[in-house]
């Protein structure tokens, strides 16, 4: 193993000589490892960081997110997330999407597909919005029968049942070139 390595906790750099960098953090004395990987030092601009040879697909804000809706509350909803920018993930991150000032009975519902935008990293959790015109449901089924359904104006029609139920459709809806895969 290489002088490099390093482990998550491991001393990299005193703070009075650099600052916390990319997968490191600042223990108020030293800046430490948060990953396994190769130390990267940069004297010029004084930043420490640590090169991790495989990036764990984290979405970082104004990022455009793919997603499975994984649970419904009432006032958000938790998506695990498939891609990021049109590109796959298999990382299985989740975030949640506030929905308390939409004002649409059902914004998404379990095993829907929706595209959000990311907002910010807080306390630990990705929060995200839907409220953006291209955001919203890109693929669901009719709850009643499970059939297909048609977009009409601000809800969607059954075209098997004939059920008609709200969603936040994106204007996207219904097409399925939505990601790109391998571009």
């Amino acid at each position: 193993m290489s002088e490099n390595a390093t482990f998550p906790g491991d001393k990299i750099a005193s703070i009075e000589e650099y600052e916390a960098g990319y997968n490191t953090f600042d223990d108020g004395d030293m800046v430490r490892a948060a990953t396994i990987g190769q130390k990267d030092i940069d004297k010029t601009t004084r930043i420490a960081s640590v090169k991790h040879p495989k990036t764990l697909s984290i979405p970082k804000d104004g990022d455009i997110v793919i997603g499975t809706v994984a649970a419904v509350m009432s006032s958000m909803i938790a998506v695990s997330i498939d891609f990021i920018n049109g590109k796959p993930t298999t990382s299985k991150v989740e975030c949640i999407c506030g929905t308390r000032n939409i004002r649409i009975r059902n914004i998404a519902l379990v095993n829907d597909i929706v595209t959000l935008k990311i907002l910010s990293h807080l306390n630990g959790t990705i929060h995200a919005t839907i409220s953006e015109p291209h955001l919203g449901v890109l693929f669901t089924k009719c709850r009643k029968c499970g059939g297909k359904v048609v977009p009409m104006r601000d809800a969607i029609k059954c075209t098997e049942c004939a059920w008609i139920d709200e969603r936040k459709l994106s204007s996207n809806f219904g097409k399925s070139d939505f990601v790109h895969l391998r571009e």
